[in-house]
């Protein structure tokens, strides 16, 4: 079987714009969760996020790119853009190479607009090109055109485990050589009224933080991004003399065919033991843990629960980053995938912030509020979505 490693990186969140400005955030445990700026906020409960400030598409896309892009294609555009170049993968006619990008709501932005221009506005017609830019396959298609992906393409939605299953299933099809590369993650922009709205009746969003594992926690704080890597196989990336960031050691995904949004400690177990068996290690080899880490009561203790369950009594570092940028649904698992790549590769561990008093049902070392340095040779990410869905990766240092 083909070992599949990853070759580039890129990304744009609430964080920064880029790989680099996004690892020197998480080390040094900085919060992008701030008041929102979007039309009729003073109608919204929760008036918080974690937005991509300053962002100019038109610093990175052509003309017709901006005309056809919804605000999270746009976001998965410049991330993959960033990972080819780190990559230096040549694409060549392009049949052997492909894309899967996650999202949970697509172009949730211009489905917004649309919705407010004849609803609320009474307008009878809405842009041209509405269909096209809400469709969740629209960033995956964007990335094909762009590079020249003639291989698989296509989108994956598995609400907030989208970006992490993207990333395993992409690392399948290499190791099964139906693919010689894949550009792979998740993309999202839900920071708008209805988005922020639709979540509001669920009565899970916190007004005030996000503290995930925290005793004071009180729900998850959104935000928007994207996350894309560059994966390809392992021998052929190293022939040609590419950046090695990380190995795809294990994936596994399951199905707690239970509650559509309650979580499952044995859920979350078996998808963690299936994990580390498809990746041939111990749970005593894990060095850090990128919790899911909503912030919410549920997720954060029945999660804690089932990492206790896995790895013993002494679990290794666990935290989540959400604080940090917020949890970008379906490409939430792709970001988060940075934490894992600084602690690899950089020995920095990925504070939990804005924690404040400790839950006796998260009985785990999170790591709060402040970075720690850690040798570390194995990480482990998890994602767990509504609908019982779970996805979790495994990744070693090359």
């Amino acid at each position: 079987m083909r070992r599949v490693v990853i070759t580039g990186a890129g990304t744009v969140n609430a964080l920064a714009h880029d790989v680099p400005g996004t690892l020197a955030a998480m080390a040094a445990g900085r919060c992008a969760i701030g008041p929102l700026d979007i039309p009729d906020v003073e109608r919204l409960t929760v008036r918080i996020g974690a937005a991509v400030t300053g962002w100019d598409p038109a610093a990175h896309l052509t003309r017709g790119q901006l005309a056809a892009t919804d605000r999270f294609a746009q976001f998965a555009l410049v991330a993959a853009a960033q990972a080819m170049a780190q990559s230096g993968l040549a694409v060549g006619e392009g049949h052997d190479c492909g894309a899967i990008i996650g999202t949970a709501g697509g172009g949730l932005t211009t489905t917004d607009a649309a919705y407010r221009a004849v609803y609320a506005e009474g307008k009878n017609r809405v842009a041209p090109l509405t269909v096209p830019k809400l469709m969740p396959n629209a960033a995956a298609g964007h990335v094909s055109m762009a590079h020249g992906l003639r291989g698989p393409v296509f989108a994956l939605s598995s609400a907030c485990a989208s970006g992490t299953h993207a990333i395993g299933l992409a690392s399948h099809l290499i190791r099964a050589g139906a693919a010689r590369a894949m550009l792979a993650g998740g993309a999202e922009a839900m920071l708008s009224f209805g988005g922020i709205k639709a979540w509001e009746g669920l009565r899970v969003m916190s007004e005030r933080a996000c503290r995930p594992f925290s005793a004071t926690r009180d729900g998850m704080v959104q935000g928007e991004g994207a996350a894309v890597f560059v994966l390809e196989e392992r021998a052929a990336a190293l022939a040609r003399g590419a950046p090695i960031l990380a190995e795809v050691l294990g994936f596994a995904l399951t199905s707690d065919a239970g509650d559509l949004v309650a979580p499952s400690q044995a859920g979350a177990e078996q998808a963690m033991r299936a994990a580390l068996a498809d990746a041939g290690i111990a749970p005593a080899a894990v060095g850090y843990i990128n919790a899911h880490g909503t912030g919410t009561t549920a997720n954060d203790r029945t999660e804690a629960a089932a990492i206790r369950a896995v790895f013993g009594a002494a679990p290794p570092p666990v935290s989540s980053t959400k604080a940090m940028h917020g949890h970008v649904m379906g490409a939430t698992g792709a970001v988060e995938v940075l934490a894992c790549l600084l602690a690899l590769q950089d020995g920095i561990l990925s504070p939990t912030i804005g924690f404040e008093t400790a839950d006796s049902d998260c009985d785990l070392d999170v790591v709060p509020n402040a970075a720690r340095r850690a040798e570390v040779a194995v990480t482990l990410s998890n994602s767990f979505a509504f609908g019982g869905l779970n996805a979790v990766l495994v990744l070693g240092r090359i």
